[in-house]
């Protein structure tokens, strides 16, 4: 899609129907082929966000490198304006086939080369250079069909145009994903575009091409199509074969929700692992590490009511529920189907102690930020298990406005615990997150964690080394008071990982690599970004 007027050249084309009947078929496919170019541009975006990170970062770069690209084959299309039928075929059909392929070639990269980077801004740029060449020439066929002044058909191209990038606009998040996914729905796309651009062609404009041209577009056209049945037929396999590259052979559970794909590999206590989005959330190997250095610190004082923020996993709880005095404990997870995994799954439940068959625990679906605007309950202790604060989408739930909510939602004598990523390899974002809990009235204690044997929570993008991956823990605990030094209160239950020297020595670490005068990220001014 390109705002721009072309200079209209071309004969009156002979058509085998009317004019105003060949006018209304060519504004159908640019209606189509504006939608199926919309529906790539959200493809490559939500795909590169899913395997990279940051969706900010990554939907800049295929937007401006798509539009720079779309003035480059406008100027390119100029050279095929005199065989405009033929070249727009032959436009149509190339559109079909890398864009349709687009999902599959960048999930193949991400899970056989470890990244993807350099396919999505390939993709882009020859996605955005056909895009472009559809409209200098849809501009000489419609003239050719019916000759209407040239700001009239300016006009109705592009309002035939913004329609259709509408439609697709809203049928990628609405149909295609939750019907098809990404992958099949990227392939399904292909064909359309294919068939609308094709028929268009050979038959409409038949007349105007020669036996040659007709015969090309004609195997072209079934080529393309043909491949991108080819490719739906076997798109399950290839997804099967992928997961395996990324995730090993002991892929148990793999599941695209509204909110994520989750993924659950192993079984026992020692080989079970859990994927959200691509990102290691769990790992039975060294999980009670950080979950007993997440709750316990906050749990020293005034327990009995208990709010987890993310955790639908069930760990978090495990550790709030070995207190016997707790009476209650809330778990907001914005994803239903991790509750239910955790629930149902017997590795999973197994690990999380049956913490939600507990009476004790309730568990609430909804975004954490909305749902703490929406309460009015007080809790003596929060848990903000969250993702990490470098995901472009957990970026409002490190901010300063969040914990605001969090304060309204705390007792008096409440504490809240944060985990803020890991402090060795991401200090910035580290102390951006207890600038913000600062800036929102709440004294601070800062600690680390160290004993990390797996790259929990870190970014899919798999082409960093193992040497490059965390091997600590970072978290911030709060209150509206001062907080106090950190240690395990009474009545703790045996911990495997933590005491009193340990958690010292936690908070000694975390203050020698204290970074000064870090502002707070809000709302309106996000200072956290995934590292590339």
């Amino acid at each position: 899609m390109i705002d721009q007027q072309v200079s209209l050249r071309g004969g009156a084309a002979r058509l085998p129907v009317r004019p105003r009947t060949g006018r209304f078929l060519v504004l159908a496919a640019v209606f189509i082929c504006a939608a199926c170019g919309l529906v790539y541009e959200l493809e490559l975006v939500a795909l590169a966000s899913y395997l990279i990170g940051d969706s900010v970062t990554q939907a800049s770069v295929v937007l401006s490198v798509m539009v720079f690209a779309m003035g480059i084959g406008s100027l390119l299309a100029k050279r095929l304006c005199g065989c405009a039928a033929v070249g727009f075929g032959l436009v149509e059909a190339a559109l079909a086939l890398i864009g349709g392929t687009s999902a599959l070639v960048l999930y193949a990269s991400f899970a056989w080369l470890g990244e993807s980077r350099h396919a999505l801004v390939g993709f882009s740029l020859a996605i955005g250079i056909l895009i472009g060449a559809e409209i200098p020439l849809l501009m000489t066929l419609i003239q050719r069909v019916d000759r209407q002044d040239a700001g009239g058909a300016v006009a109705d191209l592009f309002a035939a145009d913004y329609v259709g990038a509408l439609v697709g606009g809203l049928a990628f998040p609405f149909l295609l994903l939750p019907m098809m996914g990404q992958l099949t729905g990227a392939l399904f796309t292909g064909a359309v575009n294919a068939a609308a651009g094709g028929a268009l062609v050979l038959w409409v404009f038949r007349r105007d091409l020669g036996t040659r041209a007709r015969w090309l577009l004609i195997g072209v056209n079934v080529t393309v199509i043909a491949l991108l049945a080819t490719a739906t037929v076997l798109v399950d396999d290839f997804e099967r074969a992928a997961r395996r590259a990324v995730y090993g052979d002991g892929v148990r559970v793999a599941v695209q929700t509204e909110v994520q794909e989750v993924v659950l590999t192993g079984e026992g206590r020692d080989s079970l692992e859990l994927y959200l989005d691509g990102r290691l959330r769990v790992s039975s190997r060294d999980e009670y590490r950080y979950h007993e250095a997440l709750v316990h610190p906050a749990m020293e004082g005034p327990r009995a009511r208990v709010l987890i923020l993310g955790g639908g996993d069930g760990l978090a709880a495990r550790e709030v529920l070995r207190y016997p005095d707790v009476e209650s404990v809330v778990v907001v997870e914005l994803d239903p189907a991790v509750t239910r995994l955790a629930r149902t799954d017997p590795a999973l439940s197994g690990l999380n102690g049956h913490a939600y068959d507990d009476p004790r625990l309730t568990a609430v679906p909804g975004d954490a930020f909305t749902w703490l605007r929406a309460t009015r309950g007080r809790y003596d202790v929060v848990v903000s298990d969250l993702p990490d604060p470098g995901i472009t989408a957990s970026t409002k739930l490190y901010s300063a406005e969040f914990y605001g909510l969090v304060v309204e939602a705390l007792e008096p004598r409440g504490r809240v615990v944060v985990h803020a990523g890991p402090l060795s390899s991401r200090p910035e974002t580290y102390w951006t997150v207890e600038a913000s809990m600062r800036a929102a009235g709440l004294a601070t204690r800062p600690y680390r964690v160290d004993g990390r044997l797996t790259g929990f929570d870190a970014g899919p993008d798999r082409a960093t080394g193992a040497s490059e991956a965390p091997h600590d823990w970072g978290f911030v605990l709060g209150a509206p008071h001062a907080v106090g030094r950190l240690r395990i209160g009474p009545g703790a239950p045996a911990l495997r990982s933590l005491g009193e020297r340990e958690l010292l020595a936690a908070g000694r670490s975390a203050e020698r690599v204290r970074l000064r005068g870090v502002p707070p990220s809000t709302l309106v001014h996000p200072r956290y970004w995934e590292e590339p």
